[in-house]
């Protein structure tokens, strides 16, 4: 079974039902994996974080939902993590493509990499990073965590992870 694949049967396995996602091209085939689960209604968005916005009103209509990014916007999330997801107590999975590390090949890229996880630190949300597909043996158990406690968590995939760019 691919990593792709994987990562959907744990997405279904924990009943989540709604998937937004903003274009990545590490995270294509996890995208594309998606699109196609009929357990999952797929919603792609423009920026993070009105995907942010569409999986609080997931939540508040009863579904499970998570969230498909790269890192690279994450700045543009931190009101809507705060004053929302946080606030509200909403549990929010996001698998987070970890773009500007090693092997990367676009430069401005490199920026945020730098920050994201002293950002995601100083939110307080748990963070995991993916550096091998054996990793993702774990991805599970995060997911469940995220519901039982109530609290966004942030899976980092890097290059490594999905096998370069």
């Amino acid at each position: 079974m691919s990593v792709n694949d994987r990562i959907v049967a744990d997405l279904i396995k924990n009943r989540i039902e709604f998937v937004t996602s903003v274009p990545c091209k590490q995270l294509a085939g996890v995208i594309d994996k998606i699109d196609k689960a009929p357990e999952i209604h797929h919603v792609p968005c423009n920026k993070e974080d009105e995907g942010m916005g569409l999986c609080a009103g997931a939540y508040m209509g009863g579904k499970r939902a998570a969230i498909v990014m790269q890192n690279t916007a994450l700045g543009v999330t931190l009101n809507t993590l705060a004053t929302l997801t946080q606030f509200y107590r909403m549990p929010l999975p996001m698998l987070i493509s970890y773009r500007g590390e090693i092997g990367e090949p676009v430069a401005c890229q490199v920026e945020m990499a730098v920050h994201t996880k002293a950002l995601l630190d100083q939110m307080l949300i748990p963070t995991y990073h993916f550096h091998r597909e054996e990793d993702a043996d774990e991805l599970d158990a995060i997911l469940n965590h995220s519901f039982m406690a109530r609290k966004p968590v942030a899976i980092l995939t890097d290059a490594a992870f999905w096998k370069g760019y």
